[in-house]
């Protein structure tokens, strides 16, 4: 299928990729697109290695598998560098996204002699200061979207405000901040 968009992401277990990429598929199928959203994990436990997909595009979606050719990997623990091959089956038209604070020249040699692009973004700084607490998924949620082109940014952060409301209409105070936190990824984020 060609105007489908795969997307892979690592994470540990407790830090949120497999809400994101839920969340992900939640306003995708909101804008009209056909997608998918779902995680792989072994035990479960905290801080274990976890994997999720998402598949969106605007045609209906007949395949029912995991990932093998992402189109863009996102890597929300950046220590999965030393034990996950995140690279593996990663299109060179594509690109791999990093929660990291360390300078580009400083991930490559841990990609594996990938060729294709590489983006970093500070999550665990943008959370810090929009939430108080270190919660990546939503910094590296609004990164892919701004890497992969997959809806327009305005129609993406009107949908997840609206979804934020619906989930912490108590607690207005979250919504704003993830508000934040996803526009300010949306800026920083580094090619």
């Amino acid at each position: 299928m060609k105007n489908i968009v795969e997307i892979r992401w690592h994470g540990r277990g407790g830090q949120g990729a497999k809400t994101a990429a839920l969340l992900l598929a939640d306003v995708a199928f909101q804008t009209g697109k056909s997608v998918q959203g779902f995680p792989e994990y072994g035990p479960e436990r905290m801080g274990a290695p976890i994997t999720a997909y998402n598949r969106i595009s605007d045609a209906p979606i007949r395949v029912h598998s995991n990932i093998y050719e992402p189109d863009y990997v996102v890597v929300v623990d950046e220590s999965l560098l030393e034990t996950v091959e995140v690279t593996k089956g990663l299109k060179k038209d594509g690109a791999i996204i990093v929660n990291t604070g360390r300078s580009k020249e400083e991930i490559l040699p841990h990609l594996h002699g990938y060729e294709g692009q590489l983006y970093t973004v500070d999550a665990h700084k943008i959370s810090m200061e929009t939430l108080g607490k270190y919660y990546p998924n939503m910094p590296m949620l609004a990164s892919v979207v701004k890497v992969s082109h997959v809806m327009d940014e305005e129609t993406f952060l009107n949908e997840m405000r609206g979804s934020f409301k619906h989930k912490f209409a108590r607690k207005p105070e979250v919504i704003e901040g993830n508000m934040r936190a996803l526009k300010m990824a949306m800026e920083v984020i580094e090619s």
